[in-house]
């Protein structure tokens, strides 16, 4: 119906319309920044990058052998949207707060910031959706080759594969990592993803109008063909063996992917512009995914009953126009299912390349003496890493092409992300979580999930012995990889995901109950979690302390620790704009609460660059206070805790790691501002009290001045009264 070079120049085109899209919004932007301000729709509309080609071309096949089973994986997610206010919301402002960057930078930041944490959330990511994206090449590459009628090898089976890997990096450095700073709003990529989520959804709808109503009479006709065709299964909930299980299993999964994916965070939550915007995306992402999922039944239906084999089912939505032959129709198909593929792979690659260099290279760069130079190339670096993951999952998506592995990787993947949940929900709503804890259940987790869903694939793959698999390993029954404790009979991702999360969330609670964290996390956890319920946002005050500390020394050190980072006129730019901002650029001398905030701005600047673990270690190794610097802290510190007794009564050797612990500065400024709230509320009381004492002296003057005329009333009246009896007497004698 197409060749190869015209389904390959469609693509380009589309492509090449897309960039358009992105760069006249980036332009826009430019050229007027005050229109920098998204819409509640646009960001509601890019939340739909949840739904992939496996949305648009799994679902049909999950239905055409399960039946309405595939509703729970968009069931869950419409549950987890319903909490948003309470959760997403809170998710923001901390992003707000401490300029988080990623999941694994929240996720680390709640826990003191903790590189390992980072680094541990940093590789299940990368391990478990890696292999997702190579699901969406080899879903790219499988409807080229079916529209097409070309074999699956081939130079042109290559070309197609090499060409949209080559697009998608271009696309992916040009607007999503064209800056160092992460935490920047991508309006032209969003502006991008939104069009790609518009055209895949219009793409399903109109190839389920034309098999509903087109190849057959409608919902009843298809409904009533089921049946006399005995299969009632695509219509049923309950198509497979322990479907009820299965259900619960796909509601767990979708309710913690809609948070966890790195994906769906940065869309939902680095893109945020303002958090009245989730407003609208809690009733448009639902209608989306009931609109986007109406005629998948119909779909898997009308493929069946034409005959089609079952194992062709997710191709259903190409192949029922393509054999009906409208050429228009099957190429739209192509398109949206291409979109579905394009959006996931393109935020995905941008978050994961974050997270890779901020978590994993970084470190590794600053423990190496030698290597340190490279940090002046971390954007460079951010691009090979692009590069890397998407040839990287290319050549999965080759060598793995029709086997087991990238049939399962799609709930595998989703139990991946699973393994954040503990630590991520727990660290919103419960104290007591620490860093021990999150460690240990992360760990746990994603060594259960690895041996219970990755070691069976790759068994299956044949790349172990199947008497792992059947006997366990040194025939350690209560060790089978899908069998684990004797718990036999359920589905391989059923199994995994109660055996991930009763080990993860024992682990989490455990570690945390008997671990005590020391002061530094506490502090942090302490501004981490009221930073999610706080109105209002912080801000630089200078005090009344003395002035003593040279301003320009500490301009150039800040300039010297940004300047490893970023570009060295850039440093210099935000530590001018930071000394502006504290209104200290005129100064000679600066006190030390300025000193401690300049500071605590050059860390939030540089978190924007390679992440808030990543930039809180670098400020604690780089930066330096002397002894009169520290002494004054502590005293500071100390003194105002002490008076305002809002915090624990603690010995005098806890206090000596202030001047060294960020956290108790923003905990010091929290509890001034409260101060000067409070302060001000009492000033207006006492304005109220003094009006209703002027009021009432008013009323008392009033009375008293009444008062004297009365009396100076009954006193005349007295004389008259005394007179009248002085002439009544005188006239009776």
């Amino acid at each position: 119906m197409f060749t190869p070079l015209s389904v390959i120049l469609y693509i380009t085109l589309y492509i090449g319309l897309l960039f358009s899209i992105a760069q006249i919004v980036e332009k826009r932007i430019e050229n007027k920044p005050k229109t920098a301000t998204s819409s509640p729709w646009v960001y509601a509309l890019s939340l739909a990058v949840y739904h992939t080609s496996w949305t648009f071309y799994g679902s049909v096949g999950f239905a055409a052998t399960s039946g309405l089973l595939f509703l729970g994986v968009y069931g869950g997610a419409i549950i987890g949207i319903l909490f948003w206010w309470i959760t997403l919301k809170r998710m923001i402002q901390v992003k707000e707060t401490f300029r988080i960057t990623s999941i694994a930078d929240f996720i680390s930041t709640r826990y003191n910031r903790s590189q390992k944490i980072a680094a541990t959330v940093t590789l299940i990511a990368l391990i478990g959706i890696v292999p997702y994206i190579s699901l969406q090449l080899k879903a790219i590459i499988n409807s080229f080759e079916l529209i097409t009628n070309s074999p699956n090898s081939g130079a042109q089976h290559d070309l197609v594969g090499w060409l949209v890997t080559l697009l998608m990096i271009a696309f992916t450095i040009i607007f999503g990592v064209r800056k160092l700073d992460p935490t920047e709003r991508h309006q032209g990529m969003i502006a991008a993803l939104v069009a790609e989520c518009i055209v895949k959804l219009i793409a399903f709808i109109s190839i389920g109008i034309f098999a509903t109503y087109y190849l057959f009479d409608g919902f009843g006709d298809i409904i009533n063909r089921l049946h006399d065709a005995n299969l009632d299964h695509v219509a049923s909930f309950s198509a497979t063996e322990n479907s009820g299980l299965m259900w619960i299993t796909l509601f767990i999964l979708s309710f913690s992917a809609i948070y966890n994916l790195p994906r769906q965070f940065h869309v939902a939550v680095v893109e945020n512009a303002n958090h009245r915007h989730i407003k609208t995306a809690m009733w448009v992402l639902p209608l989306y995914m009931v609109l986007i999922n109406l005629f998948v039944v119909p779909i898997a239906a009308a493929g069946l009953l034409m005959g089609m084999p079952s194992e062709s089912a997710d191709f259903f939505v190409l192949l029922l126009p393509q054999q009906s032959g409208s050429s228009g129709l099957t190429l739209l198909a192509f398109i949206g299912g291409f979109s579905a593929a394009t959006g996931m792979i393109i935020i995905t690659t941008m978050t994961l390349s974050t997270m890779v260099s901020n978590h994993l290279v970084l470190p590794i760069l600053e423990r190496i003496p030698q290597l340190k130079f490279i940090r002046s190339y971390l954007l460079q670096l951010r691009w090979l890493v692009v590069a890397l993951i998407l040839f990287g999952s290319l050549l999965f998506a080759t060598e793995f092409t029709d086997t087991y592995i990238l049939v399962a990787i799609g709930l595998i993947s989703f139990a991946a992300v699973l393994q954040f949940s503990p630590a991520l929900f727990g660290g919103i709503f419960w104290k007591k979580g620490n860093s021990l804890g999150a460690l240990l259940g992360l760990t746990s987790g994603f060594i259960v999930w690895f041996y219970s869903l990755l070691v069976p694939t790759f068994i299956k793959q044949g790349w172990f012995s199947e008497a792992l698999l059947i006997d366990g390993p040194w025939h350690i029954a209560a060790l089978k990889p899908e069998a684990l404790f004797g718990l036999e009979g359920l589905a391989p991702i059923t199994h995994a995901v109660f055996w991930s999360m009763v080990i993860n969330i024992s682990c989490y609670i455990i570690g945390s109950l008997i671990f005590s964290p020391n002061k530094s996390e506490r502090n942090l956890r302490t501004e981490f979690i009221s930073s999610m319920t706080s109105r209002k946002k912080r801000k630089a005050r200078p005090t009344g302390l003395d002035a003593y500390i040279p301003l320009h020394a500490k301009i150039e050190e800040a300039k010297n620790l940004l300047s490893n980072y970023i570009d060295a006129d850039k440093a210099s730019g935000e530590v001018l704009t930071i000394a502006e901002d504290l209104q200290v650029f005129h100064k000679e001398t600066i006190t030390i609460i300025e000193l401690v905030e300049f500071h605590r701005m050059v860390e939030h600047v540089l978190a924007g660059s390679i992440g808030a673990a990543s930039a809180h270690s670098a400020i604690e190794n780089t930066i330096r206070y002397n002894p009169r610097e520290e002494a004054d802290l502590k005293a500071l510190y100390s003194h105002i805790v002490s008076e305002l007794q809002t915090t624990e009564k603690e010995d005098a050797s806890d206090y000596a790691a202030a001047p060294t612990s960020f956290g108790l500065i923003e905990e010091l400024q929290t509890q001034l501002d409260d101060l000067e709230d409070k302060v001000a509320r009492q000033k207006v009381t006492i304005e109220q009290l003094e009006d209703k004492l002027e009021t009432r002296y008013q009323e008392i003057t009033k009375y008293r001045l009444e008062s004297q005329k009365i009396k100076q009333e009954n006193l005349q009246l007295t004389k008259e009264l005394n007179l009248l009896k002085g002439s009544e007497k005188a006239s009776n004698n």
